[in-house]
């Protein structure tokens, strides 16, 4: 009995632990919900700013662009995490951004000290977007990708955009408690 109740004591202290770390509030994109199914939602998303770099493996990037955000930039500025991360294919490439808080434009924004570090905007636009928990690994994103662009397709929705990874979460969320998004740009 006494070991049942020690586990479940750890449990509940890394359940706590890892809660706590996962609910940090992080600035999130603006967006605003134009319609819902039990399948997925259509925002609409103002133009962003972001900071994007090219990725070699999935943590290249990461690197990268969470270097900018520690001050290693031109004005050695810190600045905020924001949610969420997103990956999406240009010219045969991944790349990976990171959204800057919104008090940030193009004229204040901290110039990176990398030339494989860009700023820019983020047009805005429809999404439609697949919510789901688990790992953010590939398999995973594919699986709801497939289920997102199979429903787009059933409804008669065009899609304009290369699927778009978004994690919301940091690594030492437990699985089933991450937010993760596949996403759409499309016309609506």
């Amino acid at each position: 009995m006494k070991e049942i109740s020690k586990v479940n004591i750890l449990l509940f202290c890394t359940f706590v632990f890892f809660s706590y770390f996962s609910a940090m509030a992080y600035e999130e994109s603006n967006y605003q919900v134009i319609e819902t199914n039990e399948i997925y939602e259509i925002r609409k998303y103002s133009d962003r700013l972001a900071v994007e770099t090219s990725e070699f493996n999935q943590n290249s990037g990461f690197r990268k662009l969470f270097n900018y955000i520690s001050g290693n930039n031109k004005t050695n500025q810190e600045i905020k995490m924001t949610t969420p991360v997103t990956r999406i294919e240009k010219n045969g490439n991944m790349t990976m951004q990171f959204y800057l808080p919104s008090k940030f434009n193009k004229e204040n924004a901290p110039i990176p000290s990398r030339d494989d570090v860009k700023l820019l905007i983020v047009e805005g636009g429809y999404f439609a977007v697949l919510k789901y928990s688990g790992r953010a690994s590939v398999k995973n994103f594919i699986t709801h990708k497939n289920i997102l662009e199979k429903e787009l397709l059933k409804n008669n929705i065009s899609i304009e955009s290369k699927p778009i990874r978004a994690t919301y979460d940091g690594p030492f969320t437990l699985p089933s408690f991450r937010r993760n998004e596949v996403m759409f740009k499309i016309i609506f």
